[in-house]
C-alpha cells in the first residue's frame, strides 16, 4: 500500500467546468477526473480535449487521477493517449473483469509512459471482476504491473446483480469484504464506493465510520460536502495515535529491542502490534505532510 493518504477521493466530470475550477481549494486527498460514466457519448471527445487545460492548473496537494473509458470501447485508446500526455498520478480503469484487463492497460502504458510514473487503479464493479478479484489483486505484488489500488463500484455491482443497496448494505457486505481481503492479499489500497445521497449527512457519516471499521483506506465521493466527513472518518483517532506511540517507545527501550513480546500497561504487546503502530503513525505523518 502507498504512504500517501487516500481518505477522500472526489469524482469530478471532465465536462463540469464549474466543479473543476474549485478543485485547487478542496481538502480532498485525490481528484478523479472522469471521462467515463458521467460523460455522455456525444461529449466524450470534448471531455478528452479538456484534460490538458485541467492538468495545466492541477492542484499541488491532491493526487490527480483520470478515469478513462474501457480500452475495449471506441474511446479508450484515445483517452489513454491523452491522459498519458498529462502525467496524472494514476489512471482508473473501469469495469475490470480479469487480470488481463490490467495487464493490457499496463502494456499500452509501457509504450506511452517512458518513465513508468503513472500508477493504475482498478474498479471492481462487475460480477466477473468480483469473482476474479483475488487474481487481479495478485498483480499488486509485481511493481511492474503498476497496480496500486482497488476502487469499489457499488452502484454498478447493484445494477449488474440486481442486489438492493439497503442503507446497511447487508446484501453486498460479503462481497465488499471479499474484495477488501483480495486487495490486502495483493498489497493494494482499497477505496469504498460512493454514497449517492449527498444531502444525507447522517447516513454518509454512518457509512464512512462503517467503511473505516471494515478496513477501507478511504471513500470515493460525489460531492465536495462529503470531503470533511471522509477525512475525519479515515484519519487515526488521537487516542489511537497515543497508544501507537507508546508501543513504539516501549520497544525502543534498550531492554526491549530484542524482545518479541513485552508487557505494556498490563497487557501483552507483540512485534505485530509494533508493526501496526508504526503503520498508523506513518499514516498520520502522511496526512500531516
Amino acid at each position: 500500500m502507498q504512504n500517501r493518504p487516500r481518505r477522500s477521493v472526489l469524482y469530478v466530470p471532465a465536462v463540469n467546468d464549474k466543479a473543476l475550477a474549485k478543485i485547487g481549494q478542496l481538502p480532498c486527498d485525490a481528484i478523479v477526473v472522469d471521462l467515463e460514466d458521467s460523460v455522455s457519448p456525444d461529449q466524450k471527445a470534448a471531455a478528452r480535449q479538456k484534460l490538458a487545460g485541467i492538468f495545466a492548473a492541477r492542484p499541488q496537494r491532491a493526487q490527480m487521477v483520470v478515469r478513462i473509458n474501457a480500452l475495449s470501447s471506441e474511446w479508450g485508446e484515445d483517452d489513454l493517449a491523452a491522459v498519458v500526455a498529462c502525467k496524472p498520478d494514476a489512471i482508473l480503469l473501469p469495469k475490470v473483469d480479469t487480470a488481463r484487463d490490467v495487464l493490457e492497460a499496463n502494456d499500452r502504458l509501457d509504450e506511452l509512459d517512458e518513465d513508468s510514473s503513472i500508477a493504475l487503479w482498478a474498479m471492481i464493479e462487475t460480477p466477473r471482476g468480483l469473482m476474479n478479484s483475488g487474481a487481479i489483486a495478485e498483480l499488486g505484488r509485481d511493481p511492474a504491473s503498476r497496480l496500486s489500488c482497488f476502487v469499489i463500484g457499488t452502484n454498478d455491482i447493484a445494477k449488474e446483480t440486481g442486489v438492493s443497496l439497503k442503507p446497511d448494505r447487508r446484501y453486498v457486505m460479503p462481497w465488499l469484504m471479499q474484495i477488501l481481503l483480495a486487495a490486502r492479499a495483493g498489497g493494494l489500497d482499497m477505496l469504498d464506493g460512493v454514497y449517492n445521497d449527498f444531502r444525507d449527512a447522517e447516513g454518509f457519516l454512518r457509512e464512512c465510520a462503517e467503511g473505516a471499521s471494515m478496513g477501507f483506506d478511504g471513500k470515493t465521493l460525489i460531492h465536495p460536502s462529503q470531503i470533511e466527513a471522509a477525512n475525519s472518518a479515515f484519519s487515526p483517532e488521537p487516542s489511537a495515535l497515543a497508544a501507537a506511540q507508546a508501543i513504539v517507545d516501549a520497544f525502543a527501550h534498550p531492554e526491549n529491542r530484542d524482545k518479541g513480546v513485552i508487557s505494556l500497561d498490563g497487557r501483552m504487546v507483540e512485534r505485530l502490534h509494533l508493526a501496526q503502530a508504526e503503520k498508523l503513525l506513518a499514516k498520520a505523518a502522511a496526512i500531516a505532510a
